[in-house]
């Protein structure tokens, strides 16, 4: 049958006979529920709800109604690269963007990255991504970064980094500071967050980031706990000078002791997530063990697509996977049998929403379906597919069976991005011209031989076991000292 046309901007919009997962504080589901869009807003949820005159209705039976999800760390600017460094380890990823070629994209490469990367997502039905952004190496690469953002259908956190330079370097840049004010007062974009490693060195010079970022009221997102590179030593740091904040993002947090953990929990921090990354490029173990064991607020991400799928549904699926292999494991090392699972189907489904919320400050208008609430909406539903039948654990449904082809409906603030399973915003032609334009300057660029050697790119013998970032002369093996530790899974005890 013939999908009817979609509805039209600013027309309202009800959903009618779905599945509702509300993801609200009772984590109320809805069988057979109505959910009433009006303007940007979500104006009732019910059953045979009446609507104003000249709503739109979208027939959700046998279709799941839920929040638009929330990727809380994606480098949106690598998209560009897609599947590139498919069999790369995280030593790899670093000797090629941070050591040898992330300087050669120019900042049009910048945007057709980040442009992708936002169809990318609102078509795998993440309404909002934060974009770890930490290749500027100039204002015009942020500039061509956030045009990007602003232009494109969703909602966009923009967070500003330079793996390039010191942050304390980036961050006193004049220039570079009114490219972030003037993103701070952008209502087009969802927020701002500055993205920048503290790598541990005793004299912390990371310090001057931090008070910008302090100055500005904004958050710092930061990829701690990874392997050979940002471990305890840097979340001691920002404890013992004061900058574990409410509602700074600890990336990975993958290979951290118990201080660490427990100095996070106890300053409201919260970690995203990245499963597919931790379990594939070698930052640690994925952490939602220890994680749950301290009680911290947990986002999900999806990190690359310059390796990994560029959805939450994927995100959801290995966390589950990882989680309860370690649980199975540790349970059969000790001669025991686990016989039920601690996370939950559900878990993961808020960590995609209600978590990304929290991550980036916006838990009071996002992450759940409820009345004044943006609606941020996502109907998941495919009658032309066995997978979408039957419904009968809806948690489960999204979090281990659905995936990007079953999103029909995407709203965000109420407008339609994607309808009938089809993205009707977003100029997907342009798009692909301008990826392939990256594709040729990188490739002659580099060189053919060095594009194909890239794939599996070889190690200087000084970057395997010592800080990687270029942007510092301070080196250190304490990840690698801690093993014992690490490899034990720190924290993780029930």
């Amino acid at each position: 049958m013939t999908e009817k046309p979609a509805p039209r901007p600013g027309q309202a919009i009800v959903f009618r006979g779905g599945t509702v997962v509300t993801m609200d504080d009772s984590r109320t589901i809805h069988h057979r529920a109505d959910v009433l869009v009006v303007g940007d807003r979500i104006a009732e949820i019910g059953h045979d709800l009446g609507v104003p005159e000249d709503t739109y209705e979208i027939d959700a039976s046998d279709g799941i109604v839920m929040p638009g999800m929330i990727d809380s760390h994606r480098h949106m600017w690598q998209t560009a690269m897609r599947a590139y460094g498919a069999d790369w380890t995280l030593t790899q990823y670093f000797v090629w963007y941070y050591l040898e070629h992330g300087k050669a994209f120019r900042p049009q490469d910048y945007w057709a990255g980040n442009a992708l990367s936002t169809l990318d997502a609102i078509e795998s039905g993440i309404t909002t991504t934060v974009d770890w952004s930490h290749g500027l190496q100039s204002v015009e690469h942020a500039e061509a970064a956030i045009d990007a953002l602003v232009n494109a259908p969703g909602r966009y956190v923009m967070g500003f980094g330079n793996i390039f330079a010191g942050p304390w370097e980036w961050t006193a840049d004049p220039a570079y500071r009114r490219v972030i004010e003037s993103a701070i007062g952008d209502k087009r974009l969802a927020g701002v967050q500055l993205a920048f490693d503290v790598t541990g060195d005793p004299a912390f010079p990371e310090r001057a980031a931090f008070e910008v970022a302090r100055d500005l009221d904004v958050r710092v997102t930061t990829h701690a706990g990874v392997w050979g590179a940002t471990n305890d030593d840097g979340v001691r740091l920002m404890h013992e000078h004061g900058f574990m904040e409410e509602g700074t993002v600890y990336v990975h947090a993958a290979t951290l002791g118990e201080d660490s953990y427990q100095r996070i929990a106890a300053t409201g921090g919260i970690v995203s997530l990245s499963t597919e990354s931790e379990q594939s490029c070698g930052q640690g173990y994925p952490p939602s063990h220890a994680l749950r064991s301290y009680d911290i607020p947990v986002s999900l991400s999806v990190d690359t697509s310059v390796w990994f799928s560029a959805d939450l549904f994927s995100a959801m699926r290995s966390t589950l996977g990882a989680d309860r292999s370690w649980e199975h494991l540790t349970a059969h090392s000790a001669g025991e049998t686990i016989t039920h699972s601690h996370l939950r189907s559900q878990h993961v489904v808020e960590w995609a929403t209600r978590g990304g919320a929290k991550a980036i400050g916006k838990e009071q208008e996002l992450g759940s379906l409820e009345r004044g609430k943006l609606a941020d909406v996502l109907l998941l539903k495919n009658d032309d597919s066995p997978t979408m039948f039957p419904i009968v654990n809806p948690y489960g449904h999204i979090a281990m069976q659905a995936d990007r082809g079953d999103v029909h409906t995407v709203l965000v603030g109420g407008e339609v991005k994607k309808f009938a399973g089809k993205l009707v915003d977003g100029d997907i032609g342009a798009v692909r011209s301008a990826i392939a334009d990256t594709v040729e300057h990188l490739r002659s660029t580099l060189g053919e031989d060095a594009w194909q050697e890239g794939m599996s790119p070889e190690i200087p013998e000084t970057k395997v076991l010592d800080n990687p970032y270029m942007y510092t002369d301070y080196r250190t093996e304490a990840t690698h000292a801690a093993h014992e530790t690490h490899a034990r899974g720190a924290g993780a005890q029930e």
